[in-house]
């Protein structure tokens, strides 16, 4: 008995080894292969056209009607940054609608995925926070326009012109050419100082008490009047601003372009200081006078 079962083994083992069998094993299953590839086919081959062709039509659909929402937004001057993100965000959405209805004619259930993509979105959002938070602040930045490139701002203590406004940051660039980016999220709910291209110039000159300090104010009012750092926007406030220990002193508020807010600040008073001089008007230093009491003795 065990004699038998050893060469009933034998002959199965000699069999399977046997290359006749194992080429005729491939034969079958490639022919299996096939009938189902052809099968799938004959039952879904239309399906798969149709599918194929509403995708390819409605992915047309959505990069024309992409270019037709930033045409609307360049004829409205609407700002740069707004307007791709308008169009980039119409043709996401067009696209996956398409993507969803073409699952649909395939017999696809869309709902699996759809409760997957959920439960991947709220992990990754619990994990992003930080990062999801400056996206929503930038959504938040191009769709109420707060400040726009070239607007002058501060916020959080840091002043800068608007270089570029991102869905995660914004540039700022100083005098210096020094790049400063802001996280969105620091932005959006903070008290934002917004003087669109220019910038507010302090400057003050003491004269002396023996002086007119109307003809003063009017010969600034001339000087500063005939330089180009001025903004046209805006005129300059010239006036009295205190009567000090030793010198009355003279205000100057003017607006001037960001980009050369420091260059405008020497040349305006070097011109000051020029006018100064050549109208003799004194400018005096800090001086006291001390009485000595002499007691009798």
């Amino acid at each position: 008995m065990a004699e038998s079962n050893s060469e009933n083994t034998t002959e199965q083992a000699a069999k399977t080894l046997d290359p006749a069998n194992l080429l005729k094993d491939e034969l079958d299953q490639v022919s299996h292969f096939y009938n189902v590839i052809v099968e799938f086919f004959t039952n879904y081959s239309f399906q798969l056209v149709g599918a194929f062709i509403i995708f390819i039509i409605g992915y047309m659909f959505a990069g024309k009607i992409a270019k037709l929402v930033l045409r609307l937004c360049e004829r409205h001057k609407l700002d740069v940054t707004l307007s791709r993100f308008l169009a980039n965000t119409s043709k996401m959405l067009i696209v996956v609608m398409i993507t969803i209805i073409a699952l649909g004619k395939l017999g696809i259930s869309v709902t699996p995925f759809i409760a997957a993509i959920g439960a991947i979105s709220l992990g990754a959002g619990l994990a992003l926070q930080g990062l999801l938070a400056n996206y929503a602040a930038g959504f938040n930045i191009i769709i109420i326009r707060p400040f726009v490139v070239g607007d002058t701002i501060t916020v959080q203590g840091v002043t800068g012109q608007v270089k570029e406004v991102l869905l995660a940051y914004t540039i700022l660039s100083d005098e210096d050419n020094v790049e400063i980016t802001i996280p969105n999220k620091h932005i959006v709910g903070e008290v934002l100082h917004n003087s669109k291209n220019d910038s507010l110039l302090e400057l003050s000159v003491g004269i002396d008490y023996a002086e007119n300090p109307l003809e003063v104010v009017a010969l600034l009012e001339e000087t500063l009047g005939n330089l180009d750092i001025i903004s046209d926007v805006r005129k300059p406030q010239i006036g009295i601003d205190e009567f000090a220990d030793s010198a009355i002193t003279i205000a100057i508020r003017l607006w001037t372009p960001t980009a050369s807010l420091y260059s405008a600040k020497y040349k305006a008073y070097k011109e000051i200081y020029l006018a100064l001089e050549q109208a003799k008007i004194k400018i005096p230093f800090p001086q006291r006078d001390v009485h000595l009491i002499k007691e009798a003795s």
